[in-house]
């Protein structure tokens, strides 16, 4: 076996157990990518395929495109954040799955060899446009607004007490987090110390409330809530996304309010997104219990449960066993599960702060995978082109062209 068969073959089968580094995969693409002898690729990439021993029919050429979105989605991210995730996380599937992915290269789909000179795949092999239009990511972003109505912008806020409110001390922390604490005196204007955060198009923050509550704002969302939680309820309201981690009292439940929906919870953790440009409210339970109510119907939520609330007022539980797409926003990542380009565009829009508009028919593919929310719009967008949806920048402004 040449030195470059031993070599390929231990970068497919560490890619394939999953214990590649990121050199590791970087080096298997590259050497998939510009490999001069595709028939000795071929040969030896069929060789590991066949070592795999399953039982099962060859993979189906058809999905051969899906296939190499997954790939590219996996090699969008310089820091390994990027994925391929295997149907059901089966450990079949996931051979099936690497092994074909691979395979997207040579006889099934020769894709990328056949057309290696027009692509000129760069070091993540994703494609790029010009940095001269490009857009940066969103980051931690916010505005307090106070009870009184004075506004601090917490991005540019020293850190320390910001100000008090109903007996209670706001303060920024180091990590760039807004926490409220103390406030036992002053019941009267403790109750009626309303505060609200809100984050633009482009940002996202976190804060901890005073009863010890932590909540995850997504772009272009807010929250409004008390200085101290007074009397036997948690009250609060959100616009947008947010992600909550309850503290946990029986005898005070917390209660988020949003488009004349309630959720009500004792202590847990669970999703809410609200934005007013999706087809429906979802909230996604992933501990403990919730209770969603509205004026005609009420549901209650198991963990791994998803509740949609649609236009004409009826709640729909579904099981979500990968409830987790839900979170990735809140973990620094874009996860992307049968998602449309008009669902993957209202993304972008919300984080990068861009315009998009569409030029001719909507492209109807549908994406698998995931990439870090840290990359640049254009990176964003550069996997995309693989599946035949172009695109341009333009300063804030992304057009989808068929």
């Amino acid at each position: 076996m040449s030195a470059l068969n031993t070599r390929l073959f231990y970068l497919f089968n560490t890619y394939y157990n999953e214990t590649a580094t990121p050199q590791e995969r970087d080096e298997l693409f590259q050497i998939i990518t510009s490999s001069a002898n595709d028939a000795e690729l071929t040969a030896l990439i069929h060789e590991a395929w066949n070592s795999l021993e399953i039982n099962e029919p060859l993979f189906d050429p058809t999905k051969s495109l899906d296939m190499l979105n997954n790939i590219l989605l996996n090699k969008a991210a310089n820091d390994g954040s990027a994925k391929i995730r295997p149907p059901d996380n089966n450990r079949l599937w996931l051979k099936i799955g690497v092994a074909a992915a691979l395979m997207v290269f040579t006889g099934i789909g020769a894709y990328l060899i056949a057309n290696r000179q027009q692509q000129q795949l760069n070091k993540n092999n994703v494609a790029r446009v010009s940095h001269t239009h490009d857009v940066l990511p969103g980051g931690n972003k916010a505005v307090l607004t106070l009870a009184n109505g004075k506004t601090i912008t917490l991005n540019s806020a020293q850190n320390g007490v910001l100000a008090q409110q109903g007996g209670a001390s706001v303060y920024k922390t180091r990590n760039g987090q807004l926490v409220y604490g103390g406030g036992q005196n002053d019941a009267q204007e403790q109750a009626t110390a309303m505060n609200k955060v809100s984050t633009p198009r482009g940002g996202q923050y976190q804060l901890v409330l005073s009863d010890g509550s932590k909540v995850w704002l997504n772009a272009a969302s807010s929250l409004s809530f008390p200085a101290v939680f007074m009397g036997k309820t948690r009250d609060v309201e959100i616009t947008g996304e947010a992600y909550f981690e309850v503290a946990k009292n029986p005898n005070k439940p917390f209660r988020v309010k949003t488009n004349n929906t309630t959720v009500e919870v004792l202590g847990t953790h669970f999703n809410i997104n609200a934005y007013t440009d999706e087809e429906s409210i979802k909230t996604t339970l992933l501990e403990g219990s919730v209770k969603i109510s509205n004026s005609k119907y009420a549901s209650v939520l198991k963990p791994g449960q998803q509740a949609s609330l649609t236009q004409t007022g009826q709640i729909k539980v579904i099981d979500d066993p990968e409830a987790e797409y839900a979170i990735a926003w809140k973990n620094g990542v874009f996860e992307f599960k049968d998602a449309g380009i008009e669902t993957i565009m209202r993304q972008a829009a919300r984080w990068y702060d861009v315009d998009v508009s569409y030029q001719g028919t909507i492209p109807t593919r549908e994406f698998n995978g995931s990439i870090s929310r840290n990359v640049k719009a254009s990176e964003l967008m550069g996997m995309l082109k693989y599946a035949g949806v172009n695109f341009k920048i333009e300063d804030k402004h992304i057009t989808v062209i068929p």
